[in-house]
This record gives C-alpha cells, structure tokens and sequence, in this order.
C-alpha cells in the first residue's frame, strides 16, 4: 500500500504543476524524498494500469461523494495540498497518460 501511495503522491505532484498550482522544482524535491526513503516514484515495467483502468478504478475510491471524483493535490509550498473535486480533468488525463506510458515503455 505504501508504495501505492508514493507513485500516487507523485502523480499528484506532477498533476499539481501541470495545472500551475506548484513549481517544477517543488515536483523534483518531492521525487529526491521518495528516492531518498527508497520509494518508487513510477509504475513498475509490467504494471496492467492504463488510462481506462486508472478512471474505472478512481471512480470506486472512498474520495467519490455524490458522484464527483474528488483528490487531494498540492497547492503552494511543500506541504500545502487541497482536497477538491475541482481540478482541471485534462491534466488529470494526461497526468495518467504520462505514467502508464513509462510502463509501456514509451
């Protein structure tokens, strides 16, 4: 689970800075922690994740209420996050398309 949690925070992180809310350098001190305490920061190679599932499976997560997706992202300086439904969906999509493409190789 707990890896589970670090590839998430890191997608978080990257999702963050591509709507604007966090700087890169935030993104890459983020990435150094979870390197320095051994966590992976990536899907492994031969992980069935793709798009479709990622949407399907974050659809059942405890975050839903009434129907709205909802995550925790970062917002500002290291430590400051938001626990919201209102995200930019596109990033959120290519923030996903980003990470299942490490493991498919591409």
């Amino acid at each position: 689970h707990g890896e589970a949690v670090a590839i998430g925070t890191c997608m978080a992180a990257q999702m963050s800075a591509r709507m604007g809310w966090i700087e890169p350098k935030l993104v890459k001190r983020i990435y150094d922690i979870m390197d320095a305490a051994n966590l992976p920061v990536e899907l492994p190679l031969d992980s069935p994740m793709n798009q479709k599932t990622f949407t399907k499976l974050m659809s059942l997560d405890k975050k839903v209420a009434n129907g709205q997706l909802r995550l925790i992202l970062l917002k500002g300086e290291l430590g400051g996050c938001l626990f919201t439904g209102d995200f930019d969906e596109k990033a959120m999509v290519d923030t996903i398309d980003d990470f299942v493409a490490e493991c498919a190789g591409e």
